[in-house]
């Protein structure tokens, strides 16, 4: 079992930047893929980025790539993403999620979910 709880949200202009945090619970926490989400007001949840298990293979959506920089800490049992040039439309909850399965950028690949964070970058 992997309990996750997201931190680093907030209030933060266009191109600004801010770093969320994902701290998990549970020792094997180092085997998981893990993944960042978001979900903006009346839009369906979408992925932004992931990481292997070991950090040898990343990904990310088009729309954050060169702005957004995912990674981890397997001593801290913690995910990062840091988020540089922010825009008014990454403004979103954040939801960072672990997973066994081989489908890193689809939600209903991932086992384990937090709350999120709520993101909101103004203009």
């Amino acid at each position: 079992q992997v309990q996750l709880v997201e931190s680093g949200g907030g209030l933060v202009q266009a191109g600004g930047s801010l770093r969320l945090s994902c701290a998990a619970s549970g020792r094997t926490f180092s085997t998981y893929g893990m993944g960042w989400f978001r979900q903006a007001p009346g839009k369906e949840r979408e992925f932004v980025a992931a990481i292997t298990w070991l950090s040898s293979n990343i990904y990310y959506a088009d729309s954050v790539k060169g702005r957004f920089a995912i990674s981890r800490d397997n001593a801290k049992n913690t995910v990062y993403l840091q988020m540089n040039s922010l825009k008014p439309e990454d403004t979103a909850v954040y939801y960072c999620a672990a997973r066994y399965g081989t489908r890193p950028t689809d939600w209903d690949d991932y086992d384990y979910r937090g709350q999120g964070t709520q993101v909101t970058v103004s203009s």
